[in-house]
């Protein structure tokens, strides 16, 4: 009975999860191919807008399914006090597994601004979620190899050239950036190839973090 209970549960919270990920998808479209299509700064501004609060929405709901499928959890967290909504962030995280993003909207919803992450470049070709994800700038990184950059020295410090545009960008309209200095999930393999120094994290990358410092 426990198992069955914990895998309908789970199921459940994937069903609502997933489908408001796609309404709100779809509702982005509009006011995303409106940013795309008609590039005037005051109706860039009132997409802008209504982006930030579609997606705000979002967290909103996944915020009360989480409270609702977990009213036991428990919430050790420090040093939310004076935070605020119409301010510049840079927020950094270990990270472990997909989760990690809900748990960091889950903590700063309606305290800094939405929360921007690095995404990789493939997913601008996601359906819908690509162009939301575009809509509401989200930067884009593409990353290279040590055996392309071997072949291609030119593409040398590209990605940090993308970290600074986007950064830009960001000047403009309070922000909040998320920035996963391991740089990709932790795994016990990933660890054991970077020989890292460290029990539970991998080794940090610091061209990124340092870009949206000096931005911020």
């Amino acid at each position: 009975f426990r198992k069955t209970g914990t895998s309908s549960q789970s199921r459940l919270t994937s069903l609502i999860l997933g489908r408001n990920t796609l309404i709100v998808a779809l509702s982005l479209v509009v006011p995303s191919l409106v940013k795309l299509l008609v590039p005037l700064a005051p109706v860039r501004r009132v997409a802008d807008r209504l982006l930030a609060g579609l997606a705000s929405g979002w967290v909103a709901v996944n915020n009360a399914w989480i409270a609702a499928v977990a009213p036991q959890a428990r919430w050790d967290v420090q040093g939310l006090d004076g935070l605020d909504p119409r301010g510049w962030y840079l927020v950094t995280s270990n990270h472990q597994s997909w989760v990690d993003i809900l748990v960091l909207q889950r903590v700063f919803h309606g305290r800094i601004p939405f929360l921007k992450f690095f995404l990789k470049r493939e997913l601008i070709w996601v359906p819908f979620l690509g162009l939301a994800f575009w809509a509401l700038d989200y930067p884009f990184m593409k990353r290279y190899s040590k055996a392309h950059l071997a072949r291609h020295p030119e593409d040398q410090g590209k990605d940090l050239e993308i970290t600074q545009r986007a950064c830009e960008k960001f000047q403009g309209l309070p922000v909040t950036v998320v920035n996963y200095l391991e740089g990709t999930r932790f795994t016990p393999a990933k660890q054991a190839q970077q020989d890292s120094p460290y029990r539970h994290l991998l080794k940090p990358k610091s061209g990124g973090i340092a870009f949206v410092i000096a931005a911020l």
